[in-house]
């Protein structure tokens, strides 16, 4: 697979590929919902739970959450509701209408249902986020398995992540795709042997697009239609 210019649809050889795994926030959800959860929502109530100051909250926490980016604790709300001692999945709900699709989700997955191949949603969230957000989309409707990385042990930045989900479900790694928002699980799936990988350029809708170097990137999923579905190449 190689990439046009990353404003343009990345010339993906769909005959290629018989499984397509799909990331969630970020790729399928608007990662403006985490991304105020985390940087503003919770530090607004973890200041007036510990009496300090939003910007005092945010000067502790922002550290904390970075030094744990890319490990399984990061994405884990028990893990937080200790460390904060708040109650994490309920702050979720307070604010889950915030949560929505990115642009053309739909349409890309019904597509590729309609065209033949599998496909498995692959999440780092926590299940408790996990459950809040298919509540709220409905996308579990698209998916032929729903894989979530704390039933392994290990995020999807670890290879042993892979290796786990590989050996309780075989698929073949020369014929899957890979999307997701994320360079480092990018990369990750990449190192394991799956053949081809998007990534998402603008995550968040409320942030510009980002410049993606190393993988074929699209900003709207809608650019990676499979050839016959409305839109897709011919």
């Amino acid at each position: 697979m190689t990439a046009s210019p990353q404003t343009n649809r990345p010339a993906l050889s769909w005959q290629e590929i018989d499984l397509v795994l799909m990331d969630m926030d970020g790729t399928l959800l608007d990662l403006n919902f985490d991304n105020h959860f985390w940087l503003e929502f919770v530090p607004a109530r973890y200041a007036e739970k510990h009496g300090l100051t939003v910007a005092r909250a945010k000067a502790e926490l922002m550290p904390r959450f970075e030094a744990l980016k890319g490990k399984l604790e990061w994405y884990c709300l028990d893990y937080w509701n200790r460390e904060l001692r708040l109650d994490l999945a309920g702050l979720k709900a307070e604010i889950a209408g915030l949560i929505q699709t990115l642009p053309h989700v739909d349409d890309f997955l019904s597509a590729v249902n309609d065209a033949g191949q599998r496909l498995w949603l692959v999440t780092n969230a926590h299940p408790q986020a996990l459950a809040l957000k298919l509540e709220r989309t409905c996308l579990q409707r698209f998916f032929d398995r729903i894989v979530c990385s704390h039933h392994y042990g290990h995020p999807k930045e670890s290879q042993a992540f892979w290796q786990a989900l590989h050996r309780e479900h075989p698929f073949p790694r020369e014929r899957a795709l890979m999307i997701d928002d994320s360079l480092p699980v990018l990369e990750a799936a990449r190192r394991f042997g799956i053949a081809h990988q998007i990534a998402i350029s603008r995550p968040d809708s409320r942030q510009p697009e980002r410049r993606i170097d190393g993988f074929p990137a699209v900003e709207d999923l809608q650019c990676l239609l499979p050839p016959g579905s409305d839109g897709g190449n011919t």
